[in-house]
């Protein structure tokens, strides 16, 4: 029974995952091209012969400038400022500061508290995604612009007095050929529905507060799940909660403490094995 049960729950990851591919690559909305396009990823291939997919070859490269880079920067909390190699610029749980990093061309948000979003963002930025739907239901994203596209897979938040149904999201940036997602104000473990829609994740910002959104093991848990390269701690209250998180990986991930805010990657310079890389926030 517990055989036949695994083999269901994994066919329906397959079906799920069948179908993301087939919405990834349709209603796509268009943004203005830049100078350079964007790279067709295979985030959510799950086979080595998809059309057009390719796997990424994970050991690191010994000349890392034959790919493109994308270069991501830690602001503070939630936000992170990400930069295509279009120069397409990107604000995370954007609440309306990104400290010297100036305005961004997109931002997304989520509205769990008020330092995950504003009600008044910037009128110069093109684009406002937000992780709900303010008119309720399901909020949905699927946007190019120029070499990156955003999507987004729905979660459900506590609330004051009851579980809001899909009112944070965790937003997805395929860049570069890499996948990077945001888990946004992460509040319950994922299933085979939301790992589906997900598919592979090369680098993801997870939320290690260990108190607002999920245990620090039961977020450790998660990111087990995901199996990324690059894990970046985010949304840490204090180094308290910050080191629970990394003492919670150290066995099987490696850890490293960078004296820097911003790092650079590409499909070439991924670690080889998993990795956890603490950024220093701007502030």
């Amino acid at each position: 029974m517990r055989y036949i049960y695994r083999l269901c729950s994994a066919l329906g990851v397959a079906i799920m995952l069948v179908a993301a591919c087939a919405w990834a690559n349709s209603g796509v909305s268009h943004a203005q091209t830049g100078t350079v396009a964007r790279e067709p990823s295979n985030c959510l291939a799950i086979a080595q012969n998809l059309p057009g997919a390719r796997l990424v070859n994970w050991t690191p490269a010994q000349d890392v400038s034959t790919a493109s880079q994308v270069s991501i920067s830690f602001i503070s909390h939630s936000t992170f400022w990400i930069e295509s190699p279009g120069g397409v610029t990107i604000a995370t749980d954007y609440a309306g500061w990104t400290g010297r990093k100036g305005t961004p061309r997109v931002v997304t948000m989520n509205k769990a508290h008020e330092t995950h979003y504003t009600d008044s963002p910037d009128p110069a930025i093109e684009h406002v995604l937000r992780g709900w739907n303010p008119e309720g239901g399901r909020s949905n994203h699927n946007l190019e612009v120029g070499d990156v596209l955003i999507r987004n897979v729905t979660t459900d938040i506590r609330g004051w007095a009851a579980p809001e149904k899909d009112a944070n999201s965790i937003f997805i940036f395929e860049i570069a050929g890499l996948c990077i997602g945001h888990l946004g104000h992460l509040h319950h473990e994922l299933g085979a529905g939301h790992l589906g829609w997900i598919g592979r994740l090369d680098v993801v910002m997870v939320p290690v507060d260990g108190s607002w959104t999920l245990p620090i093991d039961k977020m450790a848990g998660v990111i087990k799940q995901l199996r990324s390269r690059v894990i970046l701690p985010m949304h840490a209250f204090g180094d308290y909660s910050l080191s629970q998180f990394v003492a919670n990986l150290s066995k099987d991930f490696a850890i490293r403490r960078e004296q820097a805010r911003t790092i650079t990657l590409s499909t070439d310079n991924l670690p080889g094995k998993p990795t956890v890389i603490v950024l220093e926030p701007q502030f």
